[in-house]
């Protein structure tokens, strides 16, 4: 019997200490997404919480090209991701390319932080997006050489993931068996213990 997007939210949900942010506990990466559009003023939403992450020496280094499904943008972002990404991703509504600018603006010097920072820009889009039910799921599969020449990117900008963004659906639109038994298995994450340390390699004692 297939397995429905109420079932699978369930089964993906985080498990975790208490009073641990609810869109935190929520979001995971789907696959299966729905050709609902997500509105303009939604999208909106989601980048002005990027556009309050923290950044060094308040760079705010991001970038974000944005293709809407049958945009020129969305099909060149298509054309270059991995034929294990494009079997889903062409299905969500809309297809992100994060951008990273890796010299300061003021000074011309290197920004050694400018990925670091991309990626708390992210981090805050997509809880963002969680909270208005806004399913998400980033890929670093894809052509970044193909993606810079296609998108025109200019050499200054290291470029971060591919995001599908959109609604979720059923698993069983996913084109194959592997990727619906990939999206309906449940999540699994380390121990704190292994990567949260007093000196190294030694676990923090935290509870």
């Amino acid at each position: 019997m297939p397995i429905s997007t109420i079932q699978v939210n369930q089964l993906k949900r985080a498990s975790t200490v208490d009073d641990v942010l609810p869109v935190i506990v929520e979001r995971w990466s789907p696959r299966a997404f729905s050709p609902r559009e997500v509105s303009a003023s939604d999208l909106a939403k989601v980048f002005e919480a990027a556009r309050w992450a923290p950044s060094s020496s308040n760079e705010q280094p991001w970038s974000y090209l944005v293709g809407l499904r049958d945009s020129p943008t969305f099909n060149k972002i298509v054309s270059t991701l991995v034929e294990f990404n494009q079997a889903w991703a062409p299905k969500a509504p809309v297809l992100l390319l994060g951008l990273a600018r890796t010299r300061f603006a003021r000074s011309g010097k290197p920004n050694e932080y400018a990925l670091y920072d991309l990626g708390a820009a992210t981090g805050f889009l997509i809880l963002q997006a969680t909270a208005l039910g806004i399913a998400t799921h980033q890929m670093g599969g894809f052509d970044h050489n193909a993606a810079r020449r296609v998108l025109e990117i200019p050499e200054e900008f290291a470029l971060g993931s591919v995001m599908a963004l959109g609604y979720q659906d059923e698993p069983s639109t996913l084109p194959n068996e592997k990727l619906i038994e990939t999206e309906t298995s449940p999540r699994s994450r380390k121990a704190l213990s292994e990567f949260v340390f007093t000196s190294w390699g030694e676990p923090a004692l935290l509870r």
